[in-house]
């Protein structure tokens, strides 16, 4: 039986057959990416001293610690840590 080229309806005669396009690089799907990626940033996090905190602000606080955060040049992350040490220290 000949085969041709255009024709991909007998996927057994092109499997060998590379195809175009971006090449899958991670055997997981997208979602399991997703929690290896965070659980292992969480490791990184406990080896380098961090602990995580989460909690809830309104939008409004949510954009006035993002605008303070471009003010000062840093990031969010870093601006609430400053102000909950000047917190404690008082």
């Amino acid at each position: 039986m000949a085969k041709i080229a255009t024709d991909r309806t007998t996927i057994d005669l092109f499997a060998a057959d590379k195809r175009p396009g971006r090449p899958k690089t991670n055997p997981l799907p997208r979602e399991e990416q997703l929690k290896l990626n965070k659980r292992n940033q969480i490791k990184r996090d406990r080896n380098n001293g961090l602990k995580r905190i989460e909690f809830k602000v309104s939008g409004q606080l949510y954009e006035a610690l993002g605008q303070a955060a471009i003010k000062a040049n840093t990031t969010r992350n870093d601006l609430i840590e400053q102000l909950l040490e000047q917190a404690l220290s008082r």
